[in-house]
């Protein structure tokens, strides 16, 4: 019993000296010299700034799709796999947006120095940089992300729209990131939507599957509105759009999001148990809105994500296409 706790406990010793290692090697400023007298994230970032200035939702697109990139395997580039079965596939991938921006920026690279930066390090590039485009900080990023060879819609488990704190927290842990962390990303729902087909059922009409109920945590001026106008009771208005933050704000990476929680109007369950009535992370809701402390600190949680399970060094590979295996 004693060999087997200790040979236990070296594994896991081994585990976390391996994952210290592979986040060692990323680094800020890892392509400087790689792409010849060509600075990589400036490129990145005038790509990204000439999408934006036609379509800021980009910034919406662009943290979604590094959210569901890393909290699936790690930020490999699994999630930019083609093909029946890989991640894209799966049911809460089949809304992401952003690949054509991806592929665009690695283009672009490749025409300048081939098969030398990942399309990893490009989605949290673009996502930063658009962050900063959309009013939010300034931040840096390490960068040295290779890619892996592994992308399956099974491995796909992430938050529902209907996820309790609990279950959300449990996803985030197994991260190897906080409640804290767990709040602070959700907060990319400042600068997102959704679609009436996801808070008819759970929210308006059949709460709790109960005909007719609404929930009782949204306001109920706001779920007047939502089903007198954006969401009435019929198939035809399942696609109609719903902002996730105060629509005057919809566009703006800041803590208007929490503030609507603290009036109960949160639009996906998700968000608003984050407020609900004895939730552990309620005085973190009312900090995040009280205060400009989102302004500092969703970097810093965009950036942890950022690090999960990344592979570096002579790991996986560098594709020459996002959206294939070598």
């Amino acid at each position: 019993m004693a060999h087997t706790t200790r040979a236990a406990f070296v594994a896991v010793v081994v585990a976390l000296a391996v994952l210290r290692l592979a986040t060692a090697q990323l680094q800020n400023g890892f392509y400087k010299g790689k792409c010849g007298a060509n600075d990589v994230e400036a490129i990145v970032q005038g790509v990204v700034k000439a999408r934006f200035s036609r379509d800021p939702s980009v910034v919406a697109h662009l943290l979604r799709l590094q959210f569901h990139e890393c909290g699936v395997n790690g930020c490999d580039g699994g999630l930019l796999i083609d093909g029946p079965g890989t991640e894209k596939t799966a049911p809460p991938n089949l809304s992401v947006k952003g690949y054509d921006l991806i592929a665009d920026v690695k283009t672009e690279l490749e025409r300048r120095c081939p098969g030398v930066v990942s399309c990893s390090d490009i989605e949290i590039l673009a996502t930063r940089d658009a962050v900063r485009l959309a009013g939010g900080q300034a931040y840096a990023v390490r960068t040295g992300r290779r890619h892996g060879r592994r992308s399956k819609a099974v491995d796909v488990n992430l938050p529902g729209p209907e996820s309790t704190v609990a279950q959300a927290t449990a996803f985030f842990g197994n991260l190897g990131l906080g409640q804290m962390d767990m709040v602070l990303l959700l907060g990319a729902h400042t600068v997102g939507v959704t679609h009436c087909s996801a808070i008819k059922s759970s929210r308006l009409y059949s709460y709790g599957g109960k005909a007719g109920a609404t929930d009782r945590s949204l306001d109920p001026y706001y779920a007047f509105v939502y089903k007198k106008y954006v969401c009435p009771n019929q198939p035809s208005s399942d696609g109609n759009v719903v902002f996730l933050d105060d629509q005057r704000s919809a566009l703006k990476v800041d803590n208007s999001f929490y503030k609507m929680l603290q009036k109960r109007r949160g639009v996906l369950s998700v968000d608003q148990n984050l407020y609900g009535h004895g939730a552990s992370t309620r005085w973190m809701v009312d900090m995040l809105a009280n205060t400009d402390n989102f302004s500092w600190l969703f970097p810093k949680a965009l950036v942890k994500l950022s690090e999960v399970n990344v592979l570096t060094g002579t790991q996986g590979e560098v594709r020459r296409v996002c959206n294939k295996f070598n």
